[in-house]
């Protein structure tokens, strides 16, 4: 069982194929440079890498507009150099998981034309058509203020097709039985060619019936049923990491009740509430967000996250909560998306705040679940504004002080990389922080590397310590009689924490340090917290 849950105890690291390293010269990142980078991810420590998705594209949507489901990019590579790339990676040690996107099709995949041009063709199911133009168009629009509506008019098929997300991107019709099939075939095909498991996009979205005749399935949620089965049956240890940015009443529905569905579900309620738990220096909002989720199969995991490739969404904090974090980490509207998000990396949002940027990271690679890196913020990394809505945090990466970042020999990149300071390329890059010891990167590397040895927060039952102070999170794992405490201090001011671990008297051994901390009276431990401290203790029984 251990080995079929190796997802437990991963680090997993989101890259954009494009943006990581280019390995012919060109100018765009591809799949020969990213295999010359696998040791650098593999120092790091990362054990699964999740590729944003590089098939065949328009590219209008950042390659989410797909025109072949079994193809790669011409321009990140061939088929064969994706297999040699995920033979490279295995042999390091590391998985490779990639976006499913079987929601929406791009309007110039085969299937689509199809579709538009014969309305007797097999294809014309495959969408969600309408004779006349639904009164609810206006509403549900992923992307408010850049969408203006989700029903667009075909001239060629003279009708109204559905589109959740941009018009550009018709939506796929799920409850058509041929659509479902289709979709388990695509994953089957990846699966042969050495994937572990896909990052289901918006998955929300892929189980809606969308109010057509749906084909006698009275359960939306079958299709993540037959998603799992499938899954399991060819190769038994491959998992489904599910975006579903859903309320904690409705996760269990991705889950399973027992744990038949998704393996993995992105933790969007602890990512809210962490970032206002920074900004307000106050521990409980994330605890709430914490104790609200429901108990969780054995087989079951949280996938817990700081920043992403897309826009940091605090759509389900209260406005006035939003409206805080808005005004300290992006108060500019050219930082903000939608209404409802950040567009920013990580290190900028805190100000470059080398205690705060520890903290953040340390709070997420040790809460319940397995962390999620995204690409250059072990780094620092910085954004570039002046790009188009979410391409701000995707820009290449920053491997050198050579022209372009050390990311391409060709005269221009695809997109530019990021040059003024202190975010700038000359400035911060890997090869610097490899040569200082007291580097971003390499305290990374010794944080990833403790996270692995600590399998608790994967593997553990949780519970959270009390403490006095608000601006403390003190949680307590244990998993085969081992014991993990962790400290955050949320607050920039240092404080005394008084608290009690449970259990009989023990010592706390600081795993980062020699700051141990002996058991006082009746067990009780006082730690004292730099502002902004964190302690990674492992509980040492008293003979």
């Amino acid at each position: 069982m251990i080995h079929d849950l190796w997802y437990k105890n991963a680090v997993v690291y989101c890259l954009d194929v494009e943006t990581f390293m280019d390995g012919n010269g060109d100018g765009v990142g591809d799949f020969v440079g990213l295999q010359r980078r696998l040791d650098y991810l593999a120092g790091l420590g990362v054990t699964c890498l999740w590729l944003m998705p590089f098939q065949p594209t328009p590219n209008r949507d950042n390659g989410y507009d797909i025109t072949d489901h079994y193809g790669v990019d011409p321009r990140l590579g061939s088929p064969g150099d994706f297999v040699e790339f995920t033979h490279h990676a295995k042999q390091r040690g590391m998985r490779v998981i990639i976006d499913l996107v079987v929601n929406h099709t791009s309007d110039k995949h085969p299937w689509f034309q199809a579709a538009r041009k014969d309305p007797d063709s097999r294809f014309r199911g495959f969408y969600v058509w309408a004779d006349k133009k639904p009164k609810d168009a206006h509403k549900g629009m992923v992307f408010p203020g850049s969408q203006e509506s989700t029903w667009t008019y075909d001239k060629d098929a003279k009708a109204w097709y559905f589109h959740r997300f941009f018009p550009f991107q018709p939506e796929l019709n799920v409850a058509n039985p041929a659509v479902r099939e289709e979709l388990l075939k695509v994953m089957g095909y990846w699966l042969e060619l050495g994937v572990s498991g896909f990052r289901v996009d918006a998955v929300p979205f892929l189980v809606e019936l969308k109010g057509l005749k749906n084909h006698g399935i009275k359960d939306p949620y079958q299709l993540l049923d037959e998603m799992r089965e499938f899954l399991s049956w060819r190769t038994g240890d491959a998992i489904l990491l599910a975006e579903a940015n859903v309320t904690m009443d409705e996760v269990m529905n991705f889950y399973g009740s027992d744990g038949d569905r998704m393996q993995m579900v992105f933790n969007f309620a602890a990512n809210q509430n962490l970032f206002l738990s920074l900004v307000t220096e106050d521990a409980t909002p994330l605890a709430e967000a914490l104790a609200s989720a429901p108990d969780l199969p054995h087989t079951a995991q949280w996938a817990n996250f700081l920043r992403n490739h897309d826009e940091l969404d605090l759509g389900r904090l209260p406005a006035a909560a939003r409206k805080r974090v808005f005004a300290e980490l992006g108060p500019e509207p050219k930082m903000q998306l939608y209404g409802r998000g950040l567009r920013r990396r990580l290190a900028p949002m805190l100000s470059g705040d080398r205690r705060r940027l520890e903290l953040a990271f340390s709070l997420m690679l040790s809460l319940p679940g397995t962390p999620v890196l995204w690409y250059g913020d072990e780094l620092g990394m910085g954004e570039d504004l002046s790009l188009h809505e979410r391409q701000s945090v995707r820009t290449p990466m920053q491997w050198t002080d050579e022209p372009h970042g050390g990311f391409t020999r060709a005269p221009e990149p695809f997109r530019p990389v990021v040059t003024e300071a202190p975010y700038g390329y000359p400035h911060l890059n890997v090869e610097t922080q490899r040569r200082d010891p007291a580097s971003l990167l390499n305290w990374m590397e010794r944080m990833v590397r403790l996270r692995k040895e600590c399998p608790e927060p994967g593997w553990g039952a949780w519970r959270m310590l009390r403490v006095k102070q608000q601006n403390v999170l003190a949680l307590r794992y244990d998993w085969k009689g081992e014991t993990l405490v962790t400290l955050h201090n949320l607050s920039g001011k240092a404080c005394e924490v008084s608290f009690s671990p449970g259990g009989p008297a023990a010592k706390l051994v600081h795993l980062l340090s020699e700051a141990h901390s002996p058991s006082g009276k009746g067990g009780r431990h006082r730690v004292t917290l730099e502002g902004y401290g964190y302690r990674w203790f492992r509980m040492e029984p008293v003979s």
